[in-house]
């Protein structure tokens, strides 16, 4: 059997990669801040599903945690063949509105950790010649939004370019731009979604068989779903302006 880390896998995204990925036979090693949650997830995917499902608590937004997880992907004798950078969060207001220190925060968890993970993960799947990496970012990315849009555009050119420089080496790495998907994400960023017409929300589930596909394909980039893939072929042609102006009259922070 292969082995999953999944950041952030008690929920949302992260809690449908652990469900598809146990569903297919892997291994999993699941990452996220809540022991209780953690070992309740564990329980229910290896009953289920007959895998082993290591639990590993962490918080992201510290060196300790970061540097936990980098010691797991570091592990020769249990290799990681799959990481999934999913964990991240979503705050509440306009720039100069949020505080400085929940700024700092998102560009650690959502860049700083997203580096070192794959870079940790991706250096023991070159020397194995195999392995996969996909990083959760988001359509947010595509839009000038602030600090979320900038972060996770961070991710998507960072991964673009990573797997740029790994091409031919068996490692892939993906980026994956979900759009709004029905998660706890906006409900714990404190964010109403009324404004947020129905047809816009993805299924998770089906997000993560799109993602899974296409990192097959070995796309560097997945926008997984045909709606969302149409709405940012016309943000590329509207002007940074006006882009900047729709997206702020929705969401106050991009979608995930």
């Amino acid at each position: 059997m292969t082995t999953a880390l999944i950041t952030g896998s008690t929920a949302g995204i992260g809690a449908a990669f652990a469900r598809r990925l146990a569903a297919d036979g892997h291994n999993l090693v699941l990452v996220a801040r809540d022991t209780k949650r953690l070992r309740e997830q564990a329980t229910e995917l290896h009953d289920r599903h007959g895998i082993e499902a290591e639990v590993l608590t962490a918080d992201l937004s510290t060196d300790d945690g970061i540097e936990s997880v980098e010691r797991r992907l570091a592990d020769r004798r249990n290799p990681v063949d799959l990481l999934i950078n999913n964990a991240g969060f979503g705050t509440k207001g306009h720039y100069l509105d949020v505080p400085m220190a929940d700024e700092l925060t998102m560009l650690k968890v959502h860049c700083e950790a997203v580096l070192r993970l794959t870079s940790a993960a991706a250096e023991g799947m070159r020397e194995r010649g195999r392995g996969g990496v996909v990083n959760v970012a988001s359509v947010a990315a595509f839009v000038p939004r602030g600090t979320y849009s900038a972060s996770k555009a961070w991710v998507v050119q960072f991964t673009q370019g990573a797997a740029r420089d790994l091409a031919g080496s068996g490692v892939r790495l993906m980026a994956l731009a979900p759009g709004f998907v029905r998660t706890e994400f906006h409900e714990r960023a404190g964010l109403g979604t009324d404004s947020i017409p129905g047809w816009m929300w993805l299924d998770a589930d089906k997000l993560v068989t799109a993602a899974l596909a296409d990192l097959a394909r070995g796309k560097s980039l997945s926008i997984p779903d045909p709606r969302y893939k149409a709405l940012m072929g016309v943000a590329k042609v509207l002007p940074r302006s006006l882009l900047g102006g729709i997206t702020a009259k929705g969401n106050k922070f991009g979608p995930q």
